[in-house]
C-alpha cells in the first residue's frame, strides 16, 4: 500500500519563468503532493486550477468584510478557502516577500512555514526594509532556507534565528552531468537574465581584451533582461559583433551545445548600487556539473561552489583586466582546463547534485509536518 504523500502548497510570484527553473525542479522533484499556487506575493492562481477569486466568491467575500466577519480582504480569503480545500499541510514559500506576506494566513490556519530565500530578496535594501526586516517571517517560519553561506550570515544579522537557517544550495539538472565537453573551440559561453548584477557588459568588456591576443575566439551570452539593449550597444561599439553572439533565452538544449562546445563559462556577478546579489547561480552550477570550468567572481554563492585555480577561477567583482587574464590563461592552456572541468564535475556531482538539494527539502518538510 502506497503511503499517502503531504499535500504542500509551494507559492511562486509566477508560473514559469525561464530564469527559475530550480523552482520548477523543486516542483517536479520533492516527495510531497505540490499544489503550485502563483501570481504575485500573495497567489491569485493555482496551476491546473484556474483563478482561486471568481466573481461569485468576490461578492460573497466582500459581504463578509463589510459585515465585519473577516479582517481579511478578498484575494486573502480565496487563497485561504483554496488552501482548506486542498487539505494543505505546509506552505513553502518561494522568495522572502512571499512569505513574508503570507505570515499572517499561516498563522490564522496554524499551518507551517517555510521560507527559501534566493538572492534579491536577501540583499536589496528596500526590499528588506519593505518587509520589516523579516522580522515576522524569522518568528514565524520552521525553517528558513538561505542558498550562500553569505546569504546565511546576511540573515543571521537582520535576526533570524541561527538553529531555523538551513543551507541548502539549489542543484543541477542531473541531465547536465551526461555531457561532456570537448574543448574543441576557443568559445567562452555565458547565459543568465541581463540585469545589474550579472554585469553582462563586464564579461564583454573583459572578452574584448582577450581579442587582441585571440582574435578568433567567441563568446556567446544567453539571456535577456533590461540590460540587453545596452550590451548589443556596446558590442557594436566595441566593433566585435563578429566575435560576440547574444543570441537571446537559450533552450536547455541549445544551452547544453554550448557548453559541450566551449572552453569555459564565464559570468561577472558584482554587488548592485541597491543591494542585489545572487545567490548561487544555478548556471554556474549547470556548467560545472557538465565538466566546463568557470571563470566569474568572488561573489555571493559562487565561491561556495567554485574553487579558485581547482575547478576554476575567480577574481574580485569590477576587475575587468583579471577576468581577460584568466580568459586568455585557458586559451593558452587548454590542458589546465580539462582538469578544472574535471574537478568541478566530480566537485557538484559529490556535494551539489540535484538529489541531494532534494533530499534536505525533503527532510525539513517532513520535520515542519511532523512537529504541528
Amino acid at each position: 500500500m502506497e503511503l499517502q504523500k503531504n499535500r504542500i502548497a509551494m507559492v511562486s510570484p509566477s508560473l514559469n519563468v525561464y530564469s527559475e527553473t530550480f523552482i520548477q525542479a523543486q516542483k517536479n522533484g520533492i516527495a510531497s503532493e505540490v499544489f503550485y499556487y502563483y501570481g504575485g506575493n500573495l497567489p491569485t492562481h493555482l496551476e491546473y486550477y484556474g483563478e482561486l477569486l471568481n466573481i461569485k466568491k468576490f461578492l460573497l467575500y466582500k459581504l463578509e468584510r463589510k459585515l465585519k466577519f473577516t479582517s481579511f480582504n478578498t484575494a486573502e480569503l480565496a487563497f485561504i478557502a483554496s488552501l482548506k480545500q486542498n487539505k494543505i499541510q505546509l506552505v513553502f514559500a518561494q522568495y522572502g516577500p512571499v512569505a513574508y506576506r503570507l505570515v499572517k494566513i499561516c498563522k490564522y490556519l496554524n499551518i507551517p512555514l517555510i521560507s527559501h530565500f534566493h538572492g534579491y530578496d536577501a540583499s536589496v535594501f528596500s526590499i528588506v526594509e519593505d518587509c520589516n526586516n523579516y522580522k515576522e517571517l524569522f518568528d514565524y517560519s520552521k525553517f528558513i532556507i538561505a542558498v550562500s553561506h553569505s546569504m546565511k550570515k546576511r540573515l543571521i544579522e537582520l535576526g533570524c534565528p541561527k538553529d531555523k537557517l538551513i543551507y541548502n544550495p539549489c542543484g543541477p539538472d542531473n541531465f547536465f552531468s551526461t555531457l561532456s565537453p570537448k574543448f574543441s573551440e576557443d568559445t567562452f559561453i555565458g547565459l543568465g537574465r541581463f540585469v545589474e548584477k550579472k554585469a553582462p557588459y563586464y564579461t564583454i568588456l573583459a572578452f574584448s581584451k582577450v581579442l587582441e591576443k585571440y582574435p578568433n575566439s567567441k563568446l556567446i551570452i544567453g539571456g535577456n533582461g533590461n540590460l540587453y539593449e545596452v550590451c548589443q550597444n556596446l558590442v557594436k561599439y566595441l566593433k566585435i559583433e563578429n566575435n560576440v553572439l547574444l543570441p537571446g533565452v537559450l533552450s536547455k538544449e541549445e544551452f547544453s551545445n554550448y557548453l559541450e562546445n566551449s572552453l569555459a563559462f564565464v559570468q561577472h556577478s558584482i554587488t548592485a548600487i541597491n543591494g542585489d546579489q545572487e545567490g548561487t547561480p544555478v548556471a554556474v552550477l549547470e556548467a560545472s556539473g557538465s565538466g566546463l570550468p568557470v571563470i566569474a567572481t568572488f561573489h555571493a554563492g559562487i565561491p561556495d561552489v567554485i574553487i579558485n585555480g581547482k575547478t576554476g577561477l575567480l577574481v574580485e567583482e569590477h576587475d575587468v583586466d583579471a577576468m581577460a587574464e584568466k580568459m586568455i590563461l585557458l586559451l593558452k592552456n587548454k590542458d589546465f582546463a580539462e582538469e578544472l572541468g574535471r574537478s568541478g564535475k566530480q566537485r557538484i556531482q559529490s556535494q551539489f547534485s540535484m538529489d541531494r538539494h532534494l533530499q534536505k527539502l525533503d527532510e525539513i518538510i517532513q520535520c515542519s509536518i511532523k512537529d504541528v
